[in-house]
């Protein structure tokens, strides 16, 4: 049913159950009031769900619908290891504090019903859980705890701050240590802990790989492919054929090549540049995956519900089956390949000034690797300038067209924060022994730029053709933010100009390139960073802040990202002509969906990528205890501040390790401030720090500064 049509019938049995002659009833005999038959009982059910989402009624314990007494919301309840929550209102930018005597015995990820006190706390709105409507957890990962005559599992995440009873019989001979997976038969109460019975073992705490499998299972993460897939992955990835390329543009002889990291297996974008005149002529061309991953195949079904592929620190847990990724999909050296291919034409200003969408067969010469693309551009390495002499010249014109397009993108306002990724390396045992900063150097940023260029191209052509399409956007800074930024800047001889409440990206990068090279880099650019929003993936093309255009997608992987995949699914339909009013209709109706699990599925890959890396930088820093290195603080909270040491790895300064004084947090200025010393720790500042502490549980490290540390000997 559209969206008219559901909030007639929302108006109409709200109406009902307000009815003075309404008596409670469950759902089956409204149905039958009604006359609504049973294969469109859920669609009832529906409109009923949405009722109590907004507060307008609710449902008794027995099934019985009536009209709301109190003014109640219904969010999901995100809980605090110290046992306060918050509730998270769908389409609300602010959550809602739920003191810990008012969680009703609330858990986590559950969706509750709350009231909300007309009392404000600072500038917090509280709230109240008077009824828990569903819970959002089912099973939870934690480490097994015998004891005389049960068990119980401590959960990995903090956030659940209960412990897992377990009786004896259920808990599958697990023995101490063992990491396991537990499902929750019985939540609890306010005094009465959780129930739950072991339903798998992941290993023992100390053997290799189990910390990361808890993680992968504690995300939900699909690992194994169903057998369906894998056997639909094989009978499909057929080598390229004569009748396959039928109707496709052979682009086999133009000079091709693949550039991406040493290690990686799924190479879904290869170039191809010449010059003409003052033309530079851009090819990028994008593994055609759906012509192996049919709308509807189970092949299909399984890359949509997994949305990404997840890099974690020692594993890839990929969207398509290697089969495919790592092989007829994957444009790999000498072997022919179909593809998509953006084919631009741009002139010496960076200007797209006429490009060609089609359908491809290529053949790649070469597959290049960053590391020696760098040799050859920056570094001006003989021995790999000779190795790859055939390719030298269009390297070099890679290098010119890259810093054009960058050039452009610059002077239209595109923000480029360059805080360094991280590359740990582990040994061959699941241990990190080396943390370091993974920068980005002339050959990424060459292929960023020609995948930023190919997927705003597309974006804009198909944004005319006015189809439904998926769009990645990036939604403008929030206001206050973005005044709290300014008077904040201000501190230090800054401004950015802010009209009608909004702030153009061009001010933010004006900003970003005034401040580089100054002490206070760090400390402006952070703050910049998290005034912004997150991009996500939608149906409308609202544009994206950060990169300065009205049009951008993303086009460029779909080996590994769902949105990709689907929207090349549409772009071969239009240049098939196949794009009538019936696949309209049918887009129009799949695609929000499509967008919304995306990206969600992303910020989940991402968390769970974020929380690997966590895990091994506690592990790393459990070996440093004792150990003074110099930071950043990158942090600073009422609790005290956090310092980035140069590879990346953050620890806490708390507050009641400074012995020098009282500190009090101010919040306009992100700083710590002595009450009797005036002594200042804030953002950017440089200071040395000892390792103290590391939690693997909660994966903190605790850090002191070091002339604390010298300070507390000399006391003893």
């Amino acid at each position: 049913m559209d969206r008219e049509q559901f909030e007639k019938r929302k108006k109409m049995i709200y109406e009902l159950i307000c009815d003075e002659l309404y008596v409670p009833m469950k759902i089956r005999e409204m149905a039958i009031l009604l006359s609504v038959p049973k294969e469109k009982r859920q669609e009832l059910q529906e409109v009923l769900d949405a009722l109590i989402a907004e507060g307008k009624i609710e449902v008794s314990k027995k099934g019985k619908y009536t009209k709301a007494e109190g003014n109640y919301i219904t969010g999901t309840f995100t809980s605090h290891q110290r046992g306060y929550g918050f509730v998270t209102i769908e389409g609300e930018e602010e959550d809602i504090f739920i003191p810990a005597e008012d969680t009703g015995g609330a858990f986590h990820k559950d969706v509750v019903q709350i009231t909300v006190s007309s009392a404000v706390t600072g500038r917090r709105r509280e709230g109240k859980v008077v009824k828990i409507l569903s819970h959002g957890i089912t099973q939870v990962v934690g480490t097994y705890e015998n004891s005389k005559n049960f068990g119980f599992v401590v959960p990995d995440d903090p956030k659940i701050n209960k412990d897992i009873f377990v009786p004896r019989e259920r808990s599958k001979g697990a023995v101490s240590g063992h990491k396991v997976v537990a499902e929750i038969t019985d939540y609890g109460k306010k005094d009465r802990k959780p129930e739950g019975k072991v339903v798998e073992i992941l290993g023992h705490i100390n053997d290799p790989g189990t910390d990361i499998i808890s993680l992968v299972r504690a995300f939900a993460l699909p690992v194994e492919f169903p057998t369906k897939v894998l056997n639909q992955a094989e009978r499909v990835a057929k080598e390229v054929s004569t009748a396959d390329m039928a109707g496709r543009m052979d682009i086999r002889d133009l000079l091709t090549v693949t550039i991406d990291g040493e290690d990686a297996k799924d190479l879904d974008d290869a170039i191809t540049l010449s010059k003409e005149g003052d033309i530079y002529k851009l090819g990028v061309h994008i593994a055609d995956v759906t012509n192996y991953v049919q709308e509807y195949s189970a092949l299909d079904e399984e890359a949509k519900e997994r949305g990404t592929s997840v890099y974690l620190v020692d594993r890839v847990i990929p969207m398509l089956p290697h089969t495919l990724s790592n092989g007829i999909c994957s444009l790999n050296q000498g072997e022919d390949r179909l593809a998509l291919s953006c084919m631009m034409d741009i002139d010496a200003k960076g200007r797209v000034v006429g490009h060609k969408i089609a359908e491809t067969v290529v053949c790649v010469d070469r597959r290049m690797s960053y590391t020696a693309v760098k040799k050859i551009l920056e570094d001006k390495d003989e021995k790999t300038i000779e190795e790859y002499q055939d390719f030298v010249p269009m390297f070099g014109l890679m290098k010119e067209l890259a810093a054009i397009l960058r050039k452009k993108r610059m002077q239209r306002g595109s923000i480029d924060f360059d805080f360094p990724e991280t590359k740990i390396l582990l040994d061959d045992k699941g241990h990190p022994v080396e943390i370091k900063p993974y920068e980005r150097n002339v050959a990424t940023k060459i292929i960023e730029d020609f995948m930023l260029i190919a997927n705003e191209t597309v974006a804009e052509d198909f944004f005319w053709q006015q189809v439904p399409f998926v769009y990645r956007t990036h939604d403008n800074p929030d206001s206050e933010k973005i005044h709290k930024l300014a008077t904040f800047i201000n501190n230090f001889g800054y401004s950015i100009h802010i009209g009608q409440d909004e702030v153009h990206p061009k001010e933010l990068q004006k900003l970003l390139q005034k401040i580089e090279g100054s002490t206070e880099e760090p400390l402006i650019s952070r703050l910049t960073l998290r005034s912004m929003k997150q991009a996500k993936y939608s149906t409308i093309s609202s544009g994206h802040f950060g990169l300065a255009t009205n049009y951008y997608c993303h086009f460029t992987s779909p080996i590994r990202r769902y949105p990709d995949l689907q929207i090349h699914r549409i772009i071969k339909e239009c240049l098939r002509g196949k794009m009538n009013d019936k696949r309209i209709s049918h887009y129009d109706k799949i695609l929000p969906e499509v967008a919304k699990h995306a990206s969600d599925m992303e910020r989940r890959a991402d968390e769970a990528e974020r929380e690997t890396e966590k895990m091994k930088k506690v592990e790393y820093m459990s070996a440093h205890i004792g150990e003074e290195f110099e930071g950043v603080i990158s942090g600073v909270t009422a609790w005290g501040f956090y310092v980035e040491l140069p590879d990346t790895i953050e620890g806490l300064v708390h507050v009641t390790s400074l012995k020098d004084d009282y500190y009090d947090y101010s919040e306009s200025t992100y700083e710590l401030v002595g009450q009797i010393t005036n002594h200042r720790y804030k953002l950017g500042q440089k200071v040395r720090v000892v390792v103290t502490a590391t939690d693997a549980l909660l994966r903190t490290i605790d850090f002191e500064l070091a002339d604390e540390t010298k300070k507390g000997d000399e006391d003893e």
